[in-house]
């Protein structure tokens, strides 16, 4: 992983990539700004020259708009993007325990597509906890176990090396993030061409610089966990507080389902916040935005950022569909790693083909031309909100299939 002069060029994309990626791509003026203003970006030689998106590709002086997929992923790392521990003061605070608790697991996995018109894209869910095929010959285990199955086996040969401290910890994350990659092309039949990744810090910043998202629950909360405590009904949350609403699993009627859900209608609620709150024509709210994820964030190092954004120039938050994977048990009995999310890997390479195909979708779940709706989580029909999954062996069904409305 890298410190690239090319990260004073892709300050947008960060919040891009993580949170809304394809928020501060609406306009150009947006990304010009944030390359003026962005300084320090972390990025990492992760994504193969054969998958980059070649922006510097015209026709008639103007960029190709190439199809493309993005993998954002969460990481539960008890350190920042450049290899540092985070102080116990920040992880009390996100209650994340200590320093020592954190599995670098990506906890949360979103494919975005874009397709080559740039005025919609599709993100598409994966359960941490799918029970996959891990690349790098490490056999069948929770997909967000990918990241770190892979960094702790490089971590032997980088010490070989004579890496340590920080540097041998932002080494590591790197090999991490590749096998991680390519566990997710194998599952879905997908070419990653694009990574972005965020810590909990990151989160929490994130969150508090576009002033808060508002958000709403079907029903009270309260998790020590997580330390998620919230009434029911609408409200606006930021820092510790958003961040232990998307992390919740505990309580919750369908575990992972639910919380996925809940990362959905945060992500969409948090689009429609930035591109409602002036974010774009504001330089303090800019400069807001960039600090907030200063050291918190990686990006693959071939991300042509000024490209991309004339590509999705026009793109609203309405226009990102939002899906889930289907899922055949919640219960799956393992040898090693206990319950987990049963997948098949065809049916969910054909729902991803299926569901990148189908035209733009909303976010609110209404209905848009051509009377099509947002994917639903089966990859068959939408399905009925506060239907219960079963551990039968069946396509499950989560809570709800949009990132609209109240949640779980």
């Amino acid at each position: 992983m890298l410190l690239s002069s090319r990260g004073r060029r892709i300050g947008g994309r960060v919040a891009l990539g993580v949170v809304s990626t394809l928020v501060l791509a609406a306009t150009g003026y947006a990304w010009s700004q944030l390359s003026k203003l962005d300084d320090g970006i972390v990025t990492a030689n992760v994504i193969p020259p054969a998958a980059q998106i070649d922006g510097d590709t015209v026709a008639n002086g103007e960029p190709l708009k190439i199809a493309q997929n993005i993998l954002l992923v969460g990481i539960d790392a008890r350190t920042d993007a450049y290899g540092n521990p985070l102080p116990q003061s920040v992880l009390d605070a996100l209650h994340a325990g200590s320093g020592d608790d954190g599995g670098d697991t990506t906890d949360t996995m979103i494919v975005v597509h874009i397709p080559a018109g740039g005025a919609a894209a599709t993100a598409i869910s994966i359960p941490r906890d799918s029970y996959v095929d891990i690349a790098g010959g490490y056999g069948k285990h929770k997909i967000n176990s990918a990241y770190s199955r892979g960094k702790n086996a490089a971590m032997s040969g980088l010490r070989a090396q004579g890496l340590s401290g920080a540097q041998l910890e932002v080494a590591a994350n790197e090999a991490g993030a590749k096998t991680a990659i390519q566990t997710v092309e194998k599952f879905t039949g997908l070419t990653v061409n694009h990574y972005a990744s965020i810590n909990l810090a990151g989160f929490d910043a994130l969150s508090q610089a576009v002033g808060g998202v508002e958000v709403c629950l079907k029903a009270p909360v309260h998790d020590t966990y997580s330390g998620a405590d919230f009434p029911a009904g609408p409200q606006t949350l930021s820092g510790a507080q958003a961040l232990a609403f998307v992390r919740q699993r505990h309580g919750l009627l369908n575990g992972d389902l639910d919380r996925i859900a809940r990362q959905q209608a945060f992500l969409s609620a948090m689009a429609k916040t930035v591109l409602n709150a002036g974010t774009f024509t504001s330089p303090s709210k800019l400069n807001a935005l960039v600090s907030a994820v200063q050291g918190s964030v990686v990006l693959d190092k071939g991300w042509d950022v000024l490209s991309f954004a004339q590509q999705l120039r026009g793109m609203t938050s309405g226009a990102i569909g939002f899906a889930t994977i289907p899922v055949q048990s919640l219960s799956l009995a393992t040898p090693s790693d206990g319950d987990a999310v049963k997948v098949d890997p065809g049916q969910v390479q054909q729902f991803v083909r299926t569901a990148i195909s189908t035209p733009a979708v909303q976010a609110s779940g209404d209905e848009v031309a051509g009377g099509v709706k947002p994917v639903a989580a089966t990859g068959t029909s939408t399905p009925d909100p506060g239907k219960t999954p079963d551990t039968s062996g069946s396509t499950k069904q989560p809570a709800t299939s949009t990132a609209a409305g109240c949640v779980n």
